[in-house]
């Protein structure tokens, strides 16, 4: 029966809470659990394997964790066997959410060691006793908790299914913060990368005017220091003048996030030496949250535009928006990148009467009439997300 004071109690809690923010979740907590339930194997089931998909199965097995994370190789045997072939045999699944059950409360030991699973799957790995419980939050994600012990190993008993029950709360609420992060995570991601694939150089500075984090594009950049740059975690112009003009607009941004004016909007452009095109930057407040003030968080944004970017429609893309020939939705990108129709031609060797034949083929599907309004219209489209 696991033995625990308060001190070791609240030590485990905070692991169980700290799961979500590691590296690799419950990294800490998994192996502290199955130390503490002697058990096995402990393992996190977060989304199961079906057909077509891996699911997510965390493990903590007994003298084999890594020493770096605690847990065990997902490409281990037992995760990939399991996954692959014997998910759909097991009968410890969908368990009444929130109660603490074991193997044995479905199956008695001779029904077990008749069935196909214990032979095939728990017997090679010598498993014969797991303890287990489901929780779910309300978005939907089922954590699986289960320990599992040896053939010779005792049964779980009372005091293992009291302390399971009692820390079934708590890894409900841990998973509910887990999904909410990672919902938020990948939208986070999924918006990151459409403004990459937008050629936005995107700058998110704190309330102080330090720079917390960067897009791909503005990294960049702002390595370069072609017009603009980093000083002391803040952003710099060359010339005296344009970078009191920068700190101006900034501070008015940063005061206007501050009062809640999330309308205020500022705009510079940034002269670069020799023939580069001049750098247009727009800076706006990120509107704070509620109950989110707090130090270095985000204040504002810094979107750049780099004219001499080109572009980056994708030509399958752009056909399948208008029902365009790849010759066509090619042509389509070159002259909204700025080529004449006889540039066009030269570039893609071919005679100027087949680059017109193309256009008006492109003018009919697209229903535009002028070169200017198909540049117009590919540079409007999703075609740059493709």
């Amino acid at each position: 029966m696991p033995q625990l004071n308060d001190t070791d109690y609240d030590r485990l809690l905070g692991l169980i809470y700290e799961g979500p923010l590691e590296p690799r979740p419950w990294q800490s907590a998994l192996p502290r659990l199955r130390e503490l339930f002697d058990a096995q194997v402990a393992s996190l089931v977060l989304r199961p394997p079906a057909k077509d998909d891996r699911g997510v199965i965390l493990n903590s097995l007994r003298d084999e964790g890594d020493g770096a994370t605690g847990l065990a190789d997902p490409n281990d045997w037992e995760v990939t066997a399991y996954r692959e072939q014997f998910f759909a045999l097991d009968p410890f699944i969908n368990l009444p959410l929130g109660k603490v059950v074991t193997l044995q409360d479905i199956l008695d030991d001779r029904e077990l060691e008749a069935s196909d699973y214990y032979r095939h799957y728990l017997q090679p790995v010598n498993v014969f006793r797991i303890l287990g419980v489901d929780t779910a939050e309300p978005g939907g994600m089922v954590a699986r908790l289960r320990f599992s012990r040896g053939r010779q190993d005792a049964s779980f008993g009372p005091g293992d299914r009291a302390l399971l029950q009692r820390l079934a709360p708590h890894l409900q609420r841990a998973t509910q913060i887990y999904a909410r992060l990672s919902r938020t995570t990948s939208e986070r991601d999924l918006y990151a990368g459409a403004v990459d694939q937008l050629t936005v150089a995107t700058i998110i500075l704190d309330e102080q005017g330090r720079v917390l984090n960067t897009n791909a594009l503005a990294k960049a950049l702002l390595e370069e220091r072609s017009g603009l740059g980093l000083r002391d975690q803040h952003l710099h112009m060359g010339g005296r003048d344009q970078n009191r003009e920068l700190q101006d607009a900034l501070s008015t941004i940063i005061r206007a996030q501050q009062r809640g004016e999330a309308t205020v909007v500022r705009a510079l452009r940034i002269p670069r030496q020799g023939d580069r095109s001049d750098l247009g930057l727009v800076i706006r407040p990120i509107p704070a949250a509620e109950w989110g003030e707090g130090q270095a968080t985000p204040c504002a944004a810094v979107f750049i535009s780099d004219p001499d970017l080109r572009e980056t429609a994708s030509q399958q893309t752009l056909g399948d928006l208008f029902g365009l020939t790849p010759a066509e939705a090619n042509l389509a990108i070159l002259l909204s990148r700025g080529l004449s129709l006889s540039e066009v031609s030269e570039a893609q060797n071919i005679s100027q009467h087949t680059a017109r034949a193309q256009l008006k083929s492109i003018f009919a599907k697209t229903g535009v009439s002028r070169q200017a309004e198909l540049v117009r219209l590919v540079l409007k489209s999703v075609a740059s997300l493709g």
